[in-house]
């Protein structure tokens, strides 16, 4: 039994949700509209401003799309009505961040600047501040597409254990190591 899959979902008053013939879901909310293709075994119903996600079996497969679909929903419906946000730190001597609009410039310590131009539903804000490391902010409605852009951010310089140097989300924790010790 999904566990997941059987919670059903609030809507916020102000948040339209349509599905049509050919299972896309759209959501529409204050923040964007969002748009989903659903599985066809896989039906939802909207009673009373509660949303419920069925399947048709117990096969393994029908558990396991009756989950993944609840959680996506979910995810769209917070999405256009609150957003979500993902901060970025870097930290290592010479890392800056900036950014004109869409384009985000890197100076990661190699010869070359980075460039990373975002695609125009994910809005991008930097900052420096003196004492403190330089901040990468991004902001959504989309959670699968920030995602996978902080991912892309960070693999430009995964943090380090030695020195702890690199792109982190903030408030993470690098595991330091201790290096080589000196011989005698």
């Amino acid at each position: 039994m999904s566990r997941v899959g059987n919670l059903p979902i609030s809507v916020p008053s102000g948040c339209e949700i349509k599905v049509d013939d050919h299972n896309v879901i759209s959501v529409k909310g204050p923040k964007g509209e969002l748009k989903q293709k659903i599985d066809r075994d896989i039906s939802v119903e909207l009673e009373d401003g509660t949303l419920t996600v069925k399947r048709p079996t117990n096969q393994k497969r029908h558990k396991a799309m009756h989950g993944l679909y609840r959680a996506l929903i979910q995810n769209m419906v917070i999405g256009v009505n609150d957003g979500y946000k993902i901060e970025l730190e870097l930290f290592g001597v010479g890392y800056r961040a900036s950014n004109k609009g869409q384009l985000l410039e890197l100076s990661l310590g190699f010869s070359h600047p980075v460039m990373m131009v975002l695609p125009p539903p994910v809005k991008v804000t930097t900052e420096s501040v003196k004492g403190k490391p330089p901040l990468i902010i991004l902001e959504s409605t989309d959670k699968q597409l920030i995602g996978q852009l902080a991912a892309k951010i960070r693999s430009f310089r995964k943090p380090e254990p030695y020195k702890g140097k690199g792109i982190l989300f903030k408030g993470e924790q690098i595991r330091r190591k201790a290096g080589k010790t000196a011989a005698k």
